[in-house]
């Protein structure tokens, strides 16, 4: 589709946090021991949990840390200030502290969020990673949530990160994989020199690595774990988790980022099993063959060529990693022809996600970044432990970074770390939360001024899950084509809107959506006006037909 040839406009994103009402704080306990689990939260949810067609947020916390702290200890959350937050959006945009009311305080040193409504009761619920257990919580529908764990069958043990719901054998319902990190416990480990000043948190090479879990939706709210049944098994250093039929068998398949070792792509074979495919895809190293410390991850389309693509963030003189799909299941390392390596160079990052912030048709790139070494000054004075966000944007013959003129906040420095994007006062533009290491949370409102169209998709699934997770859309103007996948997955321990977002340049008019529901049904609607949510149930009487709803 065309580009606006425009630059990127002053104020493109303002941070609203305080003037709505968020007030959120991240624990992470800091100890004098660099407990490596004190630098890697947290993350956050945006959903609409109460259907009121309002996004809210959910915000994950730590708990308090002993220094020293007892090996094998399993930190529990002990006062209001430690918990996990609920906020609710209120019709005039603001925000209220629901938590308590919710019953989502939780337990635990919290990680990350995955959003999916597995019993389709038409309520989406909450899965909480943590160290030491996780939590599933169920949404009853009127405001509260119970934690439904042990019933299900999906504590898990050890260190998780980022979780996803997604059908992956097609039975309509959402099963949850679920990353973990390392065999890890409080052990006092020294990592860096032994001197004042200089000791650091240790190197994930310090650690073995650890097995997922995927738990399979049983239909009657408990869950059998099959990781080794179904190939998604393999041991990984696994923060970043993404989905995407990138080779468009009509099977869901899944990316995995990995830190400091090799990236795992699992392909869905079909038949109720996975391979894993990173070396052979071309997706498990870098241009040069190196490893990187692989943190954030989506999996979407940039290129508008209708193959899903990869973009994986990393540590500052690393580059982040972009795998440009190919087709016939390969991809090609395209940071360096994008634009990418020269903009990404010197920076960390953690949560990503593309979406077009100005609706031209193109999707850019919005970054939480900052350092995992709060002494990397220190010993590296050209780079930076707290770094502002990066804004890039998709010119359609690569990215450039656009960050300097699109706002105060690309101009402050923060511990970022989780990401998610949704449409939060429903105006056709995306926004973003950020949250951040021991600091605040903090939403970027999208001001872009622009004279783009948009639509906002809300598919809902019938013989499909619910929340049509895995669904392929096919948009068509008179511009041309985009596509994308609907997921709440990728980022960094976060979960986006599951709406479908296009921005649709100067076209009024989608001409066409075709949808491929997990079912395997195709659907196809004409002529849809743009600027405005339009919903699309799945029609199981036919293979297409009208289906949407204002």
């Amino acid at each position: 589709m065309p580009t606006a040839p425009a630059p990127a406009p002053s104020e493109a994103f303002v941070d609203v946090a305080s003037r709505l009402g968020l007030n959120f704080q991240y624990r992470s306990s800091h100890t004098s021991k660099k407990y490596l689990l004190e630098t890697m939260g947290p993350g956050v949810a945006l959903f609409d949990y109460d259907n009121d067609g309002r996004l809210d947020i959910f915000l994950v916390n730590g708990a308090p840390l002993t220094d020293p702290t007892p090996k094998g200890a399993i930190p529990q959350k002990t006062g209001p200030e430690y918990w996990n937050r609920l906020y609710h959006q209120k019709p005039d945009g603001s925000f209220e502290d629901v938590t308590e009311k919710a019953g989502l305080q939780g337990a635990g040193y919290g990680m990350g969020v995955a959003v999916g409504d597995y019993d389709n009761d038409g309520f989406e619920d909450l899965y909480v990673t943590a160290y030491g257990g996780n939590k599933l919580y169920h949404n009853n529908g009127n405001g509260t949530f119970t934690d439904v764990t042990a019933q299900a069958g999906v504590g898990g043990e050890g260190w998780s990160t980022s979780a996803a719901w997604v059908d992956l054998d097609g039975d309509g319902l959402l099963d949850l994989v679920v990353l973990r990190y390392l065999v890890w416990d409080f052990s006092d480990i020294w990592c860096g020199e032994h001197k004042e000043g200089y000791r650091s948190y240790c190197h994930p090479d310090w650690f073995q690595p650890a097995a997922p879990l995927v738990f399979h939706n049983n239909g009657n709210r408990t869950f059998a774990e099959c990781a080794q049944k179904i190939g998604i098994s393999k041991p990984g250093k696994s923060l970043g988790l993404a989905i995407a039929d990138y080779d468009h068998d009509g099977h869901i398949d899944l990316f995995v980022a990995n830190d400091s070792m090799v990236e795992f792509l699992y392909h869905n074979k079909g038949d109720g099993t996975f391979e894993e495919v990173g070396l052979l895809s071309a997706v498990a190293v870098d241009i040069d063959g190196l490893t990187y410390a692989g943190m954030g991850v989506d999996f979407a389309d940039y290129n508008n060529d209708g193959r899903p693509d990869i973009l994986v963030t990393d540590l500052a003189n690393q580059r982040y990693a972009l795998y440009r799909n190919d087709g016939e299941g390969s991809f090609s390392y395209a940071s360096n022809t994008e634009g990418l390596s020269r903009i990404t160079l010197v920076h960390s990052g953690w949560g990503v996600r593309f979406l077009d912030y100005d609706n031209d048709g193109l999707k850019d790139l919005l970054i939480a970044q900052a350092h995992d070494l709060d002494t990397i000054e220190v010993t590296n004075p050209n780079l930076r432990y707290r770094e502002s966000p990066l804004l890039a944007r998709n010119t359609g013959k690569g990215f450039v970074d656009v960050s300097a003129d699109s706002g105060s906040v690309f101009h402050q420095a923060w511990v970022s770390r989780g990401l998610a994007i949704g449409d939060l006062n429903n105006d056709g533009r995306l926004d973003a939360v950020i949250t951040t290491n021991d600091g605040p949370a903090h939403i970027l409102r999208n001001e872009t001024p622009t004279t783009n169209h948009w639509l906002l998709l809300k598919l809902i699934g019938h013989k499909s899950n619910r929340d049509a997770i895995g669904a392929e859309v096919h948009l068509t103007t008179a511009s041309g084509q985009q596509w994308a996948t609907v997921t709440t997955a990728s980022s960094y321990l976060s979960a986006s809107d599951k709406r479908v977002h296009f921005g649709l340049g100067q076209d009024k008019v989608a001409q066409k959506i075709e949808i491929r529901w997990p079912s395997g049904i195709t659907q196809t609607l004409s002529d849809v006006k743009a600027d405005q949510i339009f919903q699309i149930d799945e029609s199981v009487a036919a293979a297409s037909g009208p289906a949407g709803v204002n």
